[in-house]
């Protein structure tokens, strides 16, 4: 498995930084735009909620861009932290298939 090593930006600083900064957009009026209540909104700018599915259209559409440009900084931040925040992760043993079918490793069938 690749990790970075480096943090990835919460999704919420690069709508904040990229998208309503620059457009002078406030998140009053961001969050009307997409139908959504401000502290909907002021939670994932804020770093303090997610991108869902829905919110990812939402902005897509917005701002011409693709669902998959914010499900995807969504998983980057949320897997980073996954793998930084806990290591119960690593103790998780790999299975190993093997090419025939019916073939056994260990005592687990495959």
């Amino acid at each position: 498995m690749v990790q970075m090593k480096r943090q990835p930006k919460h999704p919420g600083d690069i709508l904040k930084e990229d998208y309503l900064k620059p457009l002078s957009i406030t998140v009053q009026n961001m969050a009307s735009t997409l139908g959504v209540s401000r502290k909907t909104l002021s939670k994932i700018v804020n770093g303090r909620g997610t991108v869902t599915p829905d919110m990812a259209l939402r902005l897509s559409r917005a701002f011409d861009t693709t669902p998959d440009l914010w499900l995807n900084l969504q998983k980057n931040y949320d897997l980073w932290h996954a793998a930084h925040d806990s290591i119960l992760w690593k103790n998780v043993q790999p299975i190993f298939r093997t090419t025939l079918p019916g073939n056994t490793q260990d005592g687990i069938a495959l």
